[in-house]
């Protein structure tokens, strides 16, 4: 009867005043619920559009931070300042140097390349180029001396020994190196490079038998290196490669040329390469060849006998030395083939590191002897 809006004629005057006062207040209280009930679900709307709106900003951030690490990966210095100018990182040395150690989906190459420009071997590689490999020892060695004082009597002392070490785990663990070099050869190695003088034999030895027993594990990267390597190459086509084996048979092969490196695969679709030809060292001529046209040679000049440092891929996966004292190269057109020689030339580097480290070895002589 309330709902109908009818008051029953029964009721007294003060009940029908207070009925219609009861209803009026029904009826605000109603307006009051709605209106309660529309700002909450305005509430609700403006909640979940800033959900929606710092979801957005947390995948935009995630997609920046991805980006930063492909242009470290590929360019370190641009990498570290696209990171830097979109406030993903504080252009602070701590803050890049913990960026750096975390390294998650960063290349260990590039790292190594980025710290020579500028925890040692167990966080990056050693880049390849000389000037950078020189400047990265010679700040290690600067750096223990200044913690470790009374060691060694100069930072080339350090710089020496430490790359004899680096050498020397190499040459105990490497499969490739037959001649396994005594503690007896590694101390007669390191005479005289303590500003003239002999380090403690004890020294040597136990740096001998440490390598020996347990040697540098030289971190692997995430998977990717060929992603990155291959990613920009300064050229890449089909080129036919002379064997190097005793029936010298033509072979169709997918070269790339990057990072001062020749790839060869036998498919653009394989993720390894069948052979690697490191250009360090070597230098490149146009030759004729009764059977192919348009052929070229990578080659070691004043040769000796000795073989083109280079690897490649055997049939049942095993990885051994490469066998050319020459690498003969046909390309389909003229044209292609001056263009394979002129970006070859270009990319081929002379290493001059050994030749440093002689200089420091031969500086630390001159020392002794000019001591009183």
């Amino acid at each position: 009867m309330e709902d109908s809006g009818l008051i029953p004629p029964d009721l007294t005057p003060d009940e029908r005043l207070e009925l219609e006062s009861i209803r009026r207040r029904k009826l605000e209280l109603m307006a009051e619920i709605q209106r309660l009930r529309d700002e909450l679900k305005e509430a609700m709307f403006e909640v979940e559009g800033l959900e929606i709106n710092e979801g957005s900003k947390t995948l935009q951030r995630s997609k920046q931070m991805a980006m930063g690490r492909k242009k470290f990966n590929m360019d370190p210095k641009k990498g570290i300042q696209f990171l830097v100018e979109n406030d993903l990182l504080k252009n602070v040395a701590e803050e890049i140097a913990q960026f750096l150690y975390k390294g998650e989906g960063l290349n260990k190459t590039a790292i190594g390349d980025y710290l020579g420009e500028r925890q040692f071997l167990w966080s990056f590689r050693l880049p390849g180029e000389a000037q950078k490999i020189d400047r990265m020892m010679e700040a290690f060695a600067q750096r223990y001396c200044h913690c470790n004082p009374g060691v060694f009597q100069s930072t080339d002392t350090c710089y020496v020994l430490s790359f004899a070490i680096i050498m020397l785990n190499t040459s105990l663990h490497n499969p490739n190196v037959r001649d396994k070099p005594t503690v007896e050869r590694f101390i007669s190695m390191n005479r005289g490079i303590n500003d003239g003088g002999d380090l403690p034999e004890e020294l040597l030895r136990n740096l001998h038998e440490s390598i020996k027993n347990e040697p540098f594990k030289i971190p692997e990267d995430d998977g990717n290196d060929l992603t990155h390597t291959f990613f920009n190459p300064d050229r890449e086509g089909w080129l036919l490669k002379l064997g190097g084996g005793r029936v010298k048979t033509w072979k169709r092969r997918w070269f790339i040329l990057t990072d001062n490196c020749l790839y060869y695969f036998e498919y653009t679709t394989d993720k390894e390469p069948r052979g690697i030809i490191p250009l360090e060292n070597l230098s490149i001529r146009e030759v004729e060849d009764p059977r192919k046209p348009n052929c070229f040679e990578l080659y070691i000049p004043n040769n000796r006998g000795q073989l083109i440092k280079a690897c490649k891929t055997e049939a049942d996966g095993r990885v051994v030395e490469g066998n050319h004292m020459v690498y003969r190269i046909s390309a389909p057109t003229p044209e292609e083939k001056d263009e394979w020689i002129k970006c070859i030339k270009a990319a081929v580097s002379i290493d001059p590191f050994y030749e440093m480290l002689a200089a420091r070895k031969k500086r630390i002589s001159v020392k002794k002897v000019e001591q009183p």
